[in-house]
């Protein structure tokens, strides 16, 4: 019969298994999003650095370009690879603009926002938004067919969209030295850390009644999350 600290190595040894899954699957996800970009990038530096070279052939069939031309020609070249490889594909997502994003770009837009505000959080927190991208990269094929205006997507857009994003700005609006500091019964560390868990839940609730396409049950259990941790009131005064 087992003793108590094999039963506690073993249950330690699944726990650190399930935390390397979980990173790993992360890192897998960023390092592909990064091949992406890079992909983008070297495409369309490529595009750009043919075009000039083909205008300046054009051009050269009329106008001798001399050494001059040759000169300007390399440094629009280098330019445009420079600029291509510097400034960003596309602007950074925000708080204020997910609610402007398509419903089928939302979860990736929302993921890709939540990894940016993930080191202003907590180690619980930090957990808990990995889960969080987990479960919306799941979410996101699952959109594609869900039209904008049906009360399901309204319910996806305002957990994800509005939500979400309000519960994580509103923990950023409290000073850190008080971030620790208990208040009502509950710090404002574990005031996030409940949300994110609600959040967490109510998102692989909802993907599941999207794979058994149960709409009707997605649009009407009324999804207006009670998260008194939101916002101004949940982490202020």
């Amino acid at each position: 019969m087992p003793h108590d600290s094999d039963r506690q190595l073993a249950r330690a040894s699944e726990f650190l298994d399930r935390t390397r899954e979980r990173y790993g699957s992360m890192s897998a996800r960023a390092r592909k999003r990064r091949q992406g970009e890079v992909l983008k990038r070297v495409g369309r530096i490529a595009a750009a650095d043919v075009t000039i070279v083909i205008g300046a052939m054009l051009i050269g069939w009329f106008v001798p370009l001399g050494m001059g031309g040759a000169l300007l020609v390399m440094a629009l070249l280098i330019a445009a690879t420079l600029a291509l490889a510097i400034f960003p594909i596309e602007a950074a997502p925000n708080a204020e603009t997910l609610t402007q994003v398509p419903l089928k770009a939302l979860p990736l837009r929302t993921e890709q926002w939540l990894e940016t505000q993930r080191p202003a959080l907590p180690a619980p927190a930090k957990t808990l938004a990995d889960s969080i991208g987990v479960k919306l990269e799941t979410l996101a094929p699952q959109l594609a067919a869900l039209s904008e205006e049906s009360p399901a997507a309204h319910e996806v857009r305002k957990l994800i969209g509005e939500q979400l994003p309000e519960l994580v700005k509103g923990y950023e609006r409290v000073p850190e030295p008080l971030r620790g500091v208990e208040r009502h019964g509950r710090t404002p560390n574990q005031q996030l850390e409940d949300g994110l868990k609600l959040i967490d839940q109510e998102i692989a609730e909802m993907s599941a009644q999207l794979a058994e396409g149960d709409l009707d049950l997605l649009a009407t259990k009324g999804r207006y999350l009670q998260i008194k941790y939101q916002g101004d009131e949940a982490f202020g005064d």
